[in-house]
């Protein structure tokens, strides 16, 4: 058994052509550029690439295994050296009995399977050529498609005040909306951990998955998590996520909850600090309020701890979010010690201080620590940190 990491949330933002697919990703996210970044800046074993069913997308990874430099593995996944691809999807939810909009994901072991899917999709919404449309079937419809196909299903980032099954006020229950019986795991989403989520006793019986919901190259792995398999393919991440024959999840890597844009609640024109039950900003009077993940989650909350087999959530701050690690510096030392990986979490302190500034390594290391300080971001305004 090893370890490997794995980010599962990564966005297409345009085909090999140039057409948008998520229209407010980045144009240099393509297929493509995805691969070779995850696998030679970040240093990750496995990624799930959301958009896939995008035809053009298709075509481009028809087109990459033609040519060789994709292999699909019989357990599933595709190969790139030492990098496998889950192909996924992430789609939206609305229908009479999920008070959405909802975001679920949907990963699948071929091309062949995906291939499929995208085919049934195009019926049942407008534009298959985007990412994360509206799905127009029932939740329970679009999860028994996902599991009929073999496919993982995962609900994505949960608490977000937007787009996600408990960030709206109406939904208290998943057996609101989908089979319990048929999620393979539960996507946490920057403004929460492990152990605010484990405050919702009935996702106790789930693998909580951590992943970036990148929408540029910089933002991917900014959330991942180390996962134990024989071999990075689609049917040992299958066990993993269930906990079968000694599979599973090591540790969670996340963001700090106070660095996500959604964990205070705050007024949604000023960003002004607001309490859980206010209904106008006592700032500037406006009268949204963006409702934060840390007070919707204590309205939910039905339990007091979480499995004691849960694993380690490990507070990790982004090296993006460094003060004074701009682009240039970042490549440098990426460029030096091989991946951001092995920055995150291999390099000895005096080992980064020969490359960058003493001040970022030590920063650098008390992030690795959980020793920075931080402020709290809210209403899509991302935390930063406190030390300078």
């Amino acid at each position: 058994m090893k370890n490997y990491y794995v980010d599962l949330h990564i966005h297409i933002g345009r085909t090999w052509t140039g057409k948008p697919v998520k229209i407010t990703g980045a144009k240099s996210l393509t297929f493509t550029n995805i691969i070779e970044h995850a696998r030679h800046e970040k240093g990750l074993n496995m990624v799930g690439i959301i958009d896939s069913h995008s035809p053009e997308v298709i075509l481009e990874m028809e087109n990459l295994i033609e040519s060789g430099d994709l292999v699909e593995h019989p357990d599933g996944g595709l190969v790139f050296g030492d990098l496998t691809v889950i192909p996924g999807s992430e789609l939206e939810i609305y229908d009479e009995g999920c008070n959405g909009p909802i975001h679920l994901l949907g990963f699948f072991p071929t091309l062949a399977i995906m291939r499929e899917f995208s085919s049934w999709l195009s019926k049942n919404l407008k534009n298959v050529q985007l990412s994360s449309q509206r799905v127009y079937v029932t939740g329970l419809e679009l999860q028994k498609k996902i599991k009929d196909l073999g496919g993982i299903f995962i609900p994505a980032h949960v608490f977000t005040p937007f787009k996600s099954l408990y960030g709206k006020g109406v939904n208290r229950s998943l057996t609101e909306v989908f089979d319990p019986n048929l999620i393979d795991g539960i996507e946490l989403g920057l403004s929460s951990d492990t152990d605010m989520a484990d405050q919702i006793g009935e996702i106790h019986k789930y693998t909580f998955v951590t992943n970036s919901d990148a929408h540029s190259l910089a933002k991917i792995a900014r959330e991942y998590q180390v996962i134990a398999m024989e071999e990075p393919t689609f049917k040992e991440l299958q066990k993993a996520l269930n906990g079968e024959d000694g599979r599973g999840v090591v540790a969670n890597y996340g963001l700090d909850p106070l660095l996500g844009k959604y964990h205070k609640t705050v007024c949604a024109e000023c960003l002004n600090p607001a309490g859980e039950d206010d209904q106008i900003c006592t700032l500037c009077g406006n009268k949204k309020i963006i409702k934060g993940v840390a007070d919707r989650i204590l309205e939910l909350k039905t339990a007091e701890e979480g499995p004691s087999n849960r694993p380690p959530y490990v507070h990790q701050v982004p090296l993006e979010f460094i003060p004074g690690l701009g682009p240039k510096l970042l490549e440098k030392l990426v460029n030096h010690f091989g991946s951001e990986m092995a920055i995150l979490h291999e390099v000895p302190a005096e080992s980064l201080k020969e490359v960058v500034p003493p001040k970022i390594a030590e920063l650098i290391m008390k992030a690795r620590e959980g020793e920075i300080h931080l402020s709290a971001g809210g209403g899509g305004k991302y935390g930063k940190i406190a030390d300078q």
